[in-house]
């Protein structure tokens, strides 16, 4: 079986050689060279035709994303960014992934050779994993309008909702590998007056805040990272923190948001099978279950359970996943109601909840 090759860009040396050395150590890949900044890339794709790249953001002569922006229009392939942990580094993250990155690694400030070593499995899953996505050619969508959280912006959404009902149902999705840019085009066509909608991302906690703004910016639904104790209210999108789990709680007719720092389950954290068993136990049929592009199988088992007493479930389909590991395996369990492309995920969703 023929090795993952792989080309390394970075203009940090000491990155170049970790990260050389950790996929190096894998006999499934081989870095077949690396580059100190995009025009250099740029050249060795053509001459070494990896079949994945890993970027830095911040390079000289030309910048990360800048350079991903080109390569997504004119040569699409499977890129694994580098960002650093930090607000800036998080929100420049979040556009990568929206240009057509499969995934990122979080490079740390300080003790660069210790805690990069630490991600070893996880650099080397994310490298395999892009191998095998579906990249799709770079069409940049129009920008979209900026919506700032401001207090009158936020009253006054609420106080226009008078179409908005009275409900207690509750729409779940759960994501990983591709699932930012996936959760992003199924929340883009669901209407304001939507029941509430509750996400968990399998995403860092440095970055989920960011990831929640932008869904923010350019959703009609109200979107936020989601708070211990918060009210969940139709209308809104509560996004589960990065290393916390999202659990749906009830007190009568209304529901909450409540987190927990439990351990990883199915070694993530937030989990999406947390966050299904407690809808299963707080909504039970009033609820409806989504399942989107992502690897692994965190969310399949407890999909099945929801749709076992009831409720209705919605798988992406294979051909429109980055990765379809999570949805595939709920399908295999027997577990999924409608399987959708993309494209239709939305439109399932607000014909079912009505079923509800």
């Amino acid at each position: 079986m023929a090795k993952l090759k792989v080309l390394v860009i970075d203009d940090s040396a000491l990155i170049r050689q970790l990260l050389t050395e950790i996929l190096n150590s894998d006999p499934g890949i081989e870095v077949v060279g690396s580059a100190i900044d995009p025009l250099i890339a740029r050249q060795k794709i053509k001459e070494l035709n990896p079949d994945v790249l890993t970027l830095d953001i911040e390079m000289p002569r030309m910048d990360g994303l800048s350079f991903l922006r080109n390569l997504m229009r004119l040569r699409p392939m499977p890129v694994v960014m580098i960002s650093t942990l930090t607000q800036k580094g998080a929100d420049t993250t979040m556009e990568a992934l929206s240009l057509g990155a499969v995934d990122f690694i979080a490079k740390p400030k300080l003790d660069v050779v210790e805690k990069l070593a630490d991600y070893r499995d996880e650099i080397i899953e994310k490298v395999k994993v892009a191998g095998k996505a579906r990249v799709k050619q770079l069409i940049e969508r129009p920008k979209s309008v900026d919506k700032s959280l401001s207090t009158d912006d936020v009253m006054g959404k609420v106080t226009w909702s008078g179409k908005i009902r009275t409900t207690d149902k509750i729409i779940a999705i759960g994501a990983s590998t591709g699932g930012t840019e996936a959760i992003r085009e199924v929340l883009e066509k669901m209407p304001s007056d939507s029941p509430a909608v509750v996400i968990t991302q399998h995403i860092p906690p440095m970055f989920s805040e960011s990831f929640a703004n932008r869904l923010n910016s350019c959703c009609d639904l109200i979107v936020c990272q989601a708070k211990d104790g918060q009210p969940i209210i139709p209308g809104h999108a509560y996004v589960a923190p990065g290393g916390m789990h999202l659990m749906i709680a009830r007190s009568g007719a209304k529901y909450y948001c409540k987190l927990s720092d439990a351990p990883p389950v199915n070694r993530h954290k937030p989990s999406v099978d947390v966050m299904f068993r407690s809808v299963l136990q707080s909504a039970g049929p009033n609820s409806l279950a989504v399942i989107l592009t992502g690897m692994g199988g965190d969310g399949a088992k407890s999909m099945k359970e929801l749709r076992d007493i009831g409720v209705h479930t919605i798988a992406q389909d294979e051909k429109s996943s980055v990765v379809w590991g999570m949805p595939g395996e709920a399908v295999k369990l027997d577990a999924v109601e409608y399987i959708e492309p993309l494209d239709k995920v939305a439109q399932r969703i607000v014909t079912t909840i009505e079923k509800v």
